[in-house]
């Protein structure tokens, strides 16, 4: 009886480990799962850069039409616009990541020919020497310009709610800058990054960065997941494998016991029970020792 009870236990416990490595394992699927959903992502980013970053620039009216939809296959697309640029109402977005610091990127409103008007980032610059606003802010060509700029959607608002100064957003949030600058005619789903302007200023903003063809980490992220839950099976297996061979080499040495039988010396020497024993031996004089030195440093402290 109390055999069998031990038996259930056994079992009970085992298959408490393999509840334990199933539910690891689903946990490890889903996050390979989001690995390779981002894998995913990222690969269409990177093949949608390779189409349009460096394609012929088209007018923009051709991209975007009059209801101002803005297609996401068309990010990075070059277009171009003829007009001029609306200066005086020039904004700072802040905190934009360039050259290892918080520096602001130049948004300047763009009215074409046609009455559009279009947003167009023209660089970003650092902060200034002595405050945190940049010393000076580059002034685009006065008059006609012929304008070639990448496509981009617009930024959400911040989550944090954070505002801005006079002059600066928080993010390039189209529908904000068109309130901020007072211009409704501003197409609101899109605007550009500034490739080239004629005719060329004497000064201008520093260059935006190109997009990172970096495929990022994300598949081989979802491989390691799958790996983590195949080593919790086998981490498993190897618990219970191990339980079975101690369980063993213990009946074993319960059946000579009962059975009275007298190993030879070398079969003693040799058998599990004398290794087990052999270890806990060697372990004792360490403690012994410890124990001894305990004591002296007790006595002479006296």
């Amino acid at each position: 009886m109390r055999e069998r009870t031990a038996r259930q236990q056994t079992a009970l416990r085992w298959a408490g480990y393999v509840a334990i490595a199933i539910v690891f394992a689903i946990v490890c699927a889903f996050l390979s799962n989001w690995q390779f959903t981002r894998n995913a992502e990222r690969s269409s980013q990177l093949a949608l850069i390779a189409a349009n970053y460096d394609a012929a620039p088209v007018p923009l009216g051709q991209v975007i039409g009059a209801d101002g939809a803005f297609r996401p296959g068309d990010q990075w697309r070059p277009v171009s616009l003829t007009g001029q640029y609306l200066t005086d109402h020039t904004l700072l977005a802040r905190n934009r990541a360039h050259g290892g610091t918080s520096a602001f990127e130049v948004l300047v409103p763009f009215r074409a020919v046609d009455g559009a008007v279009f947003l167009v980032d023209r660089g970003w610059l650092p902060p200034g020497s002595s405050q945190p606003e940049p010393d000076a802010i580059p002034t685009p060509p006065a008059g006609q310009v012929q304008v070639i700029a990448r496509l981009k959607p617009g930024e959400p608002l911040p989550n944090s709610g954070r505002s801005a100064p006079d002059g600066q957003v928080p993010t390039i949030n189209l529908p904000l800058i068109a309130e901020t600058t007072a211009q409704p005619a501003l197409i609101t789903s899109a605007y550009g990054l500034l490739v080239s302007e004629q005719p060329s200023p004497a000064e201008t903003p520093n260059a935006l960065e190109s997009p990172s063809d970096d495929p990022g980490p994300y598949l081989s992220y979802a491989i390691q997941w799958i790996l983590f839950a195949l080593m919790g099976f086998v981490f498993i297996w190897y618990m219970i494998r191990t339980e079975i061979r101690h369980r063993r080499e213990d009946a074993e040495d319960a059946a000579a016991e009962r059975a009275g039988e007298a190993p030879t010396p070398d079969e003693e020497e040799a058998s599990p029970a004398a290794r087990r024993r052999r270890q806990r031996e060697a372990r004792r004089p360490d403690r012994d020792m410890q124990e001894e030195d305990a004591l002296l440093d007790e006595l002479t402290s006296r």
